[in-house]
């Protein structure tokens, strides 16, 4: 049902310093800035980068990982490492670091199979969730599978156009936190149908028009729905 990840916006007290850490030290374009809103390209996925000024809001404290190609990750790391405290995890046959941006969100940067250079594309979003069997159940709705329950902590990973991680209140690896109220935009081929899946349960329908719908999940997080001939 949903066929792309279209944005992931996160909070900033700053966007120039924002904006130093992503184009800087990350090495993402930008496309726009305004006043308030900051967008860098990663990939096919815009990440949004906005002050607190209005609704919706970015996500805080969200983990999130972008996808590098596997042959690059010696050369991140060795350049990463000599300015910040990186932790990494290894995941079968890839490894994933870890670092945060000056917001304190926790920002993984993972081997996959994309050609890159540098950063090529988000592949997995944390979420905070009050149920992880309501939130599973919804997000399943829209198309999402499991793929993996629990271990050592009460989370669901389910898959879609991108991983999405639903956590119930903790700490995960490099104590990243899922995130609360985040801004994710979905491509969809048809936005009313991705909102009849799930009407019964959302908080607020915000806008419905035949190009997108935007809605705010039983957790708080907005989604919207564009249709990819917008």
């Amino acid at each position: 049902m949903l066929t792309g990840l279209s944005w992931l916006a996160l909070e900033v007290k700053s966007l120039e310093r924002a904006r130093t850490f992503y184009e800087e030290t990350l090495d993402l374009s930008v496309a726009t800035q305004e006043d308030d809103e900051l967008v860098c390209e990663a990939g096919e996925t815009d990440l949004v980068l906005r002050r607190p000024d209005r609704f919706p809001r970015g996500g805080l404290h969200t983990h999130y990982a972008f996808s590098i190609p596997r042959t690059e990750y010696d050369d991140w790391w060795d350049r990463l490492s000599e300015e910040y405290d990186l932790e990494e995890a290894q995941f079968g046959p890839v490894s994933s670091l870890y670092l945060y941006d000056p917001d304190g969100n926790c920002v993984e940067l993972g081997q996959q199979d994309v050609s890159g250079p540098g950063i090529d594309g988000i592949f997995e979003v944390v979420l905070e969730v009050e149920s992880l069997e309501r939130a599973a159940s919804f997000y399943a709705d829209l198309g999402f599978e499991t793929g993996d329950v629990g271990g050592d902590r009460e989370r669901v990973r389910m898959n879609g156009p991108m991983a999405l991680e639903l956590w119930e209140p903790q700490l995960g690896i490099a104590d990243a936190r899922g995130g609360v109220h985040v801004d994710l935009g979905f491509e969809t081929e048809d936005p009313r149908a991705a909102l009849e899946a799930i009407s019964d349960r959302v908080c607020a329908v915000e806008r419905e028009t035949d190009e997108s719908v935007v809605v705010r999940d039983p957790d708080g997080h907005f989604l919207t729905f564009t249709g990819a001939q917008y």
